[in-house]
């Protein structure tokens, strides 16, 4: 039986009489009459305004690490609020989760704590301009650093025509246009392009931000030597290495994405699996960089190291650091992504998967794309439709292709039969939908991108 929609269908009628969109970000909206609502999160899953339930492999974007609701979290978090939540003043509690992080991600020598990963790459970037007293950065093409206007640029390939270089445009109205001209973009994998920018800025550049795995483009990987490689190039030319692991970082391994590839960044981002979705970031890095803070380089915040955040982080990350919770995840990934393949390899449909197991991306070529151009270049449609069956069948997936499926540690063996009863039923229905000539119009999707930004 499909579900229906009729309480969240009405309350987006309330919402959006005092709310732009009827939502409180542009990611939540997914329509006049497809947006969801949710009354209550448990484990892997959430039950939207009609008592649907949904096994989530959206997670809110990868924060609930360990599942919603988890009891031991959220017990820490109780104990938070008996701090008394923030002073304009220290807590031991700082201390004691940045030893944490200290000791599980080698290169965060130093750390400060924000509130969201937009604030902590928006402190990151500021952070190496001050050190490096220049301005300019380098973007690679695809890569998502969150919602302030020096991130909020990307290259136009909508428009592109595969031939010469797409122009670089805003993600957003109300960007000054002038800032863009601080960033430059290089396609990931391309260490020649890499050191060509490089080169050829020379003096100006302050820093390199990078996902070594991209969040919000399939999870497309940065191979290991490309990584190493800008590393080395990082200190040919005096610039900053920014590993943003916003989403990757305590997700893909206890050390994140650069334990994994083996490399130390100057700077480091850490946000979405910290304290498994209470609002707590980290900005973090080389001893040397980061006693600049306060010395010249502003940062800080009100709500900076609020007690219940700063509670349900020690707890999270004890139990990923101190537990196999990191391995189950993968563990169901892997079986997930075998258990997807024996259903497109039964109808002979190419694919591939992309990232890492705890936060893969789907792709429905036999060959894995290894740039943004690759994954716009190629047809996406037919994700973007099973999408919509997923959903309907209870299975909750970022309609947008671009965004990986988040795993948590609650996702256990009912999750797994749900959903992979819910792929073959998806498939087949895309398949015969696309067949009559169905398309993504036809569906009447709104599909949520960043484009909504501009909308």
């Amino acid at each position: 039986m499909l579900r229906t929609m009729t309480k969240s269908n009405a309350q987006f009628k309330r919402a959006v009489t005092k709310l732009p969109l009827g939502v409180s970000s542009n990611f939540r909206y997914w329509g006049d009459d497809k947006t969801i609502y949710v009354k209550k999160g448990k484990g892997g899953r959430i039950t939207d305004l009609d008592d649907n339930v949904y096994v989530d492999y959206r997670l809110g974007y990868g924060p609930a690490i360990l599942g919603y609701a988890h009891p031991e979290v959220d017990e820490a978090a109780k104990r938070g609020m008996e701090v008394g939540g923030v002073f304009a003043l220290g807590t031991e509690m700082e201390y004691t989760v940045a030893s944490r992080i200290s000791k599980m991600v080698p290169a965060a020598e130093l750390i400060r704590f924000s509130n969201s990963g937009t604030e902590a790459v928006m402190a990151a970037l500021r952070i190496a301009r001050g050190y490096t007293g220049k301005d300019e950065y380098i973007l690679i093409e695809g890569g998502y650093h969150g919602l302030f206007d020096a991130a909020l640029w990307m290259k136009a390939m909508d428009e592109w025509t595969e031939t010469g270089e797409p122009e670089t445009v805003a993600y957003s109205k109300g960007v000054p246009m002038i800032t863009g001209n601080l960033a430059h973009f290089v396609q990931a994998n391309d260490s020649n392009a890499l050191e060509a920018v490089m080169k050829k800025h020379s003096g100006k550049i302050a820093a390199l931000l990078i996902e070594p795995i991209m969040g919000n483009c399939l999870g497309i990987n940065h191979s290991p030597e490309s990584i190493r490689n800008a590393r080395a190039l990082c200190d040919k030319y005096g610039i900053v290495m920014i590993i943003d692991e916003v989403k990757t970082g305590f997700r893909v391994g206890r050390g994140g994405v650069q334990g994994l590839m083996g490399v130390k960044p100057d700077l480091t981002t850490f946000a979405k699996a910290v304290a498994n979705g209470y609002p707590i970031s980290v900005v973090a890095g080389k001893e040397e960089i980061m006693r600049k803070v306060g010395k010249g380089i502003a940062h800080g915040g009100t709500y900076t190291a609020h007690s219940v955040s700063l509670a349900a982080a020690d707890t999270c990350l004890r139990i990923l650091d101190e537990t196999d919770a990191l391995d189950r995840i993968a563990a169901y990934g892997t079986k997930m992504r075998e258990g997807i393949t024996a259903i497109l390899n039964k109808r002979d449909i190419e694919h591939s998967f992309i990232g890492h197991p705890a936060m893969s991306g789907l792709y429905f070529d036999k060959n894995p794309p290894k740039t943004y151009r690759d994954w716009k270049r190629s047809d996406y449609t037919f994700y973007d439709i099973m999408a919509q069956f997923l959903i309907d069948k209870g299975i909750l997936v970022e309609p947008d292709s671009r965004e990986p499926w988040f795993l948590s540690a609650a996702h256990d063996e009912s999750c797994m039969k749900d959903t992979l009863a819910a792929m073959e039923y998806s498939v087949d229905e895309t398949i015969k939908f696309i067949a009559k000539g169905g398309s993504l119009e036809k569906m009447n999707q709104t599909v949520p991108t960043l484009d909504l930004i501009n909308s």
